[in-house]
């Protein structure tokens, strides 16, 4: 992230750059005050790789950032909130982008396996829930392969290679993690997957077809190896047939197979919906998976008009019946689910509280959806927003706001609650809310 906005300061959003944030690291104690009162039960963060470690190869903490993350920690417990930590969130160092061109390198996996033994040293007393990765997909998938994000580089192959030792690595710390003896039988290591549910523009076999290869390259890719511990048949030959050649071996294959995860968090925003390619790929092309479909604008949908992104709250059922049907119904949860909107400081009443009743709107729907997967038997764990806060986003900054707190940028970086936080914290405390019609939802 730094990086990005040193070499491209002018796509961000009013020129607004990740150094300062929300600066939870200042006030995560006043934060952790507002999630104890809204009754949130667990908060999901992330160590930051590049600040915990001063030397990378030889796994050497800073003292200074270990002893906030420490705190930070007995904080969240001492108010009754769960810590649920993530070991990489769009954070590798750039010292390892640099000298090994990130996770093209099978070193950069052995490193990666040295940080977290340093984690689980430092935390595993106190964090029970561990994740590899946030959206392991998605840097690689901006930079590399469309290429629309610094550094610019499109290289199919090594988009392809980033997502095969990610998954990789996500294999090495869960194998790493049972045998330090950090991981107690209440303990859970997992990974946090951006899911990008797919849907067929109809029935026929093209769209069908074209809506598998989609999933093949965006899910699969990693909710395979994951929970299956395996890539689908003939996956490496396919890509072959591309010209990519994916580094690999019959020992990490044999790792993957022998570390599935625990569980899951699935990061559910919105549908992509495609149909069967009508229009000929430009001979000599790079690859990209659109060689297989093509977007499909589904005419009537309804929109987040701020973030352009469809609203179909069914998402969240529909994945839950594909881990039960098809993923052994391993445990999961929703790890984000949430709607950012521009200008929000225009819905403040006279109180001076953001009237969000969209927002309100967004969570009966997918909560609803959440629970009904748990009632048609889905292993669903819980459902979590994104976000608790108001929170930079890549290229976006504070552009859409997502948060039940406001972070006030004209006032000193102010937290105050919205109204959707009072809607939470209603429906967490009696465990229901009045769905559509006036019908009591439990």
């Amino acid at each position: 992230m730094d990086s990005w906005y040193k070499n491209e300061p002018h796509i961000w959003y009013d020129g607004y750059g990740p150094a300062v944030a929300t600066n939870f690291i200042e006030r995560y104690k006043e934060d952790i005050a507002y999630m104890k009162e809204i009754g949130i039960q667990s908060y999901r963060t992330s160590i930051n790789w590049a600040r915990f470690l001063t030397d990378y190869e030889n796994a050497v903490v800073d003292e200074e950032y270990a002893a906030y993350f420490s705190d930070m920690l007995d904080t969240c417990i001492e108010n009754g909130v769960e810590p649920m930590v993530c070991l990489e969130h769009y954070e590798l160092p750039t010292y390892l982008l640099d000298k090994y061109n990130g996770w093209s390198s099978r070193h950069v996996v052995d490193l990666f396996v040295k940080y977290a033994l340093k984690a689980f040293e430092r935390f595993g007393d106190r964090v029970k829930y561990w994740f590899a990765f946030n959206e392991p997909i998605v840097i690689q998938t901006r930079s590399y392969l469309d290429a629309v994000r610094w550094p610019h580089h499109q290289d199919s192959a090594m988009w392809m290679q980033w997502n095969y030792y990610k998954a990789l690595a996500t294999a090495a710390v869960m194998d790493a993690y049972k045998k330090s003896g950090y991981k107690r039988p209440e303990c859970k290591f997992g990974s946090i997957i951006n899911v990008e549910t797919v849907y067929p523009r109809s029935d026929s076999k093209g769209d069908c077809d074209a809506a598998d290869m989609y999933d093949l390259f965006y899910n699969r890719v990693f909710l395979d190896p994951a929970l299956k511990g395996e890539y689908q048949e003939g996956f490496f030959e396919l890509l072959k047939k591309h010209g990519i050649e994916v580094e690999h071996t019959a020992e990490e294959l044999a790792l993957i197979k022998e570390n599935t995860l625990d569980w899951v968090g699935i990061n559910l925003y919105h549908p992509n919906r495609v149909k069967e390619r009508t229009c000929a790929v430009k001979e000599g092309a790079p690859f990209h998976p659109d060689f297989y479909y093509e977007d499909f604008d589904m005419p009537g949908k309804k929109m987040n008009p701020f973030r352009g992104w469809e609203i179909w709250p069914k998402i969240i059922y529909d994945f839950g019946m594909r881990m039960k049907n098809e993923y052994g119904n391993t445990e999961w949860f929703v790890a984000e689910s949430g709607m950012g909107v521009q200008d929000e400081q225009k819905f403040r009443d006279e109180s001076g509280i953001i009237q969000d009743d969209y927002r309100i709107d967004f969570i009966k729907q997918h909560l609803y959806w959440a629970v009904q997967a748990a009632k048609d038997g889905s292993n669903i764990l819980g459902y979590m927003l994104w976000a608790f806060t108001d929170n930079v986003s890549p290229m976006n900054a504070f552009k859409n706001r997502y948060g039940l707190v406001e972070i006030d940028l004209e006032h000193n970086r102010d937290r105050h609650l919205k109204k959707s936080a009072y809607f939470y914290q209603k429906t967490i405390a009696n465990r229901y809310f009045m769905y559509e019609n006036k019908k009591e939802f439990k």
